[in-house]
């Protein structure tokens, strides 16, 4: 570590940003794919067909994750 460099901060600094600034968005887009069942619906638009339950669950998880992060994040601004 030198006077005018703070390599361990950089070093945090990078890993947060990569956790939060490319985890999160990449967290919601498996959030939304275990959303998708993979049919598609016929002309008419009749066919309608839900996620497995387990897909659900896993969704369902991802975005309460990411929204566990957000909260957390607002609270750290908010009493920091």
């Amino acid at each position: 570590m030198t006077q005018w460099i703070n390599l361990p901060a950089i070093g945090n600094i990078l890993l947060l940003g990569l956790v939060f600034g490319a985890g999160l968005p990449a967290l919601v887009a498996v959030g939304v794919t275990m959303l998708d069942t993979g049919r598609t619906s016929g002309t008419d638009g009749t066919e309608r067909v839900a996620a497995s339950p387990a897909r659900q669950t896993v969704a369902y998880l991802c975005f309460a994750v990411v929204l566990a992060a957000i909260a957390f994040g607002i609270y750290e601004v908010v009493t920091g």
